[in-house]
């Protein structure tokens, strides 16, 4: 049976997910359980299997923008892919969702911090081209295990917990180049995760069908925006979602969470705002001191 609304939340959540590279666990599937009372493993295993369809439309178009690290994106795998099919396993034998989705909650709390500081001290610049980036195999690798293990357990981490990763390992990626290399490599990490909870999950096929008729034109529309987007566009975003994601993974109320991310939008804006009149203003003395010269 198909449901409308549910169509409606993940064409949404999936916009999210295109132009910013994450949430779409960490939205996505608590969104299926707080809103339509989807029981946890049911929507942990349908939308891992609707991600598998829907993050490979968001790739393409970064793709073909030239946003993806190909290489980076191979290191990812190698490590990802294999650790995710294992999460399954692990979910299932030990319990342990509640545990990783706390701990995962905390460190996009911290990376939410750690992007508004890094915008405090200044915007980063990033290199012309995706392709400049010095790829640290090992360092990458162990990322790819740690997010491919939790994407396994409990759905979330593989645009969220990479993402920040990646921040810390690659600060000269541009913003729509880290949205682009993180949906790339997110594609067969999900895929194997899918397979595991297709195999031992609670895999729902109207539920997954449902997801898809909103989340694949939903992606391809936020990937359309984000490959043409400016950097400091897709930082507030993605510090938006993080936030969110961590709230919702700290099983946070809905109200307190509306309320913080209406703060933080806030905060962003008056941020933007400060930065423009700054921008302006040395403008302004430039050309004042250009007829001295």
């Amino acid at each position: 049976m198909i449901d409308w609304a549910l169509i409606g939340g993940s064409f949404v959540v999936a916009i999210v997910v295109g132009l910013t590279g994450m949430g779409g666990g960490a939205l996505m599937t608590p969104m299926m359980m707080l809103f339509f009372n989807v029981p946890p493993l049911a929507a942990v295993s349908s939308d891992l299997v609707a991600s598998a369809v829907m993050k490979p439309v968001g790739s393409v178009v970064h793709l073909r923008r030239g946003t993806v690290n190909l290489r980076l994106v191979g290191w990812l795998c190698a490590g990802s892919v294999p650790t995710a099919f294992c999460g399954v396993f692990l979910a299932r034998a030990f319990a342990v969702t509640d545990a990783v989705k706390y701990a995962l909650g905390v460190a996009l709390l911290l990376a939410v911090a750690g992007m508004a500081l890094k915008s405090w001290l200044g915007a980063r610049g990033g290199t012309s081209s995706a392709h400049d980036v010095v790829v640290r195999p090992i360092p990458t690798l162990l990322v790819g295990m740690v997010g491919g293990l939790v994407v396994g357990v409990s759905s979330v981490g593989s645009g969220s917990l990479i993402i920040v990763a990646l921040l810390v390992l690659y600060p000269a990626l541009k913003a729509n180049q880290l949205v682009g290399t993180d949906l790339v490599q997110a594609v067969p990490l999900v895929a194997a995760a899918a397979l595991g909870h297709l195999l031992f999950g609670d895999f729902q096929m109207d539920l997954t069908l449902s997801l898809l008729i909103g989340s694949i034109p939903g992606v391809y529309l936020g990937a359309r925006i984000s490959s043409r987007a400016p950097g400091g566009l897709i930082r507030a975003l993605l510090a938006i979602v993080l936030l969110a994601s961590a709230l919702k993974l700290l099983d946070v109320g809905n109200v307190p969470t509306v309320w913080a991310l209406l703060a933080a939008t806030a905060v962003t804006v008056a941020g933007w705002r400060l930065r423009v009149r700054a921008a302006a203003r040395a403008s302004r003395e430039s050309s004042d001191l250009e007829p001295a010269r």
